[in-house]
């Protein structure tokens, strides 16, 4: 089973060895970089690909790893119980599976996505360690272990939140996405955009590397900030001209899409007023 990426997604080629690798040795993919680098897409894209199923596991702060296993509602059970419920002789009725329980008994082999791992407790991972490297897990309400039939290619991201426990780590195969070069983002947007203007694309794409690397950005805007303004930008049917700015330090047109809290968009104003004083 080889990854070549889809006509929806531009995947590089370390990306592409990095999905192939974490499938031959038949460990979970841990995927890190920026927000807004595709990674929860790649999980989609990989799916597609491969032509597999995807069953998607989105962590919350809240989220506990045995949710991923299977909650016992034990609450309904002692209500239907004193209601005099039939159900309440089998236990099973009160069991809700989890994510990787439905992985696990899939008909076929499925892509699991544990999607921003590192938003839960720092235990989490370790919680998981035992079931996602013998790919089973115990049912103590049922006395039961459910094994998987067929191993799933797990894909887990991570926004570099909380470092991760080691011995997690040593158990995936691990791929950082670099953010994109200007050539890839131009492959990138020709994906969304197929037919954009050249010279629009290029004047655009210039402005928005040089924003990335303003000092004191806090938050550089991202691939999909980008397609956003670049969305905005053929909305308003701009040219090239249009998009001049006086001085790099000059906020972009339409900057809305690309700058998203008042410290970043403070500090453009404060870059061009420190330039038209020096101009001066």
């Amino acid at each position: 089973m080889k990854f070549h990426g889809t006509d929806s997604y531009v995947a590089t080629e370390d990306l592409r060895v990095a999905v192939d690798a974490a499938v031959t040795l038949e460990r979970p993919l841990l995927v890190k970089g920026e927000p807004g680098t595709g990674k929860t897409e790649l999980a989609r894209q990989v799916a597609q690909s491969l032509d597999l199923p995807l069953i998607e596991w989105h962590v919350k702060s809240t989220t506990r790893a045995a949710q991923g296993l299977y909650e016992y509602d034990a609450v309904s059970r002692l209500r239907d119980s004193q209601l005099g419920d039939e159900r309440v002789a089998d236990v099973r009725n009160y069991i809700r599976k989890g994510k990787l329980w439905e992985a696990f008994e899939a008909e076929s082999r499925v892509v699991l996505l544990i999607d921003e791992i590192d938003k839960a407790d720092i235990e989490f991972p370790n919680d998981l360690l035992q079931e996602l490297d013998r790919m089973e897990f115990f049912v103590y309400e049922t006395g039961e272990t459910i094994r998987a039939r067929h191993r799933p290619v797990v894909i887990i991201t991570s926004n570099n939140e909380k470092e991760l426990p080691d011995a997690f780590l040593r158990r995936c195969f691990f791929h950082y996405i670099r953010f994109p070069d200007a050539e890839t983002m131009k492959r990138i947007v020709e994906v969304h955009f197929p037919g954009i203007k050249e010279r629009l694309l290029t004047t655009a794409l210039t402005q928005f590397y040089e924003l990335r690397e303003v000092p004191g950005l806090k938050k550089k805007p991202s691939t999909s900030e980008v397609l956003d303004w670049l969305k905005l930008l053929l909305a308003e049917d701009l040219e090239p001209e249009d998009l001049r700015r006086e001085g790099a330090s000059a906020l972009p047109r339409l900057h809305g899409a690309l700058l998203k809290n008042e410290q970043d968009v403070h500090l453009f104003e404060r870059l061009a007023f420190m330039a038209r004083r020096g101009s001066r």
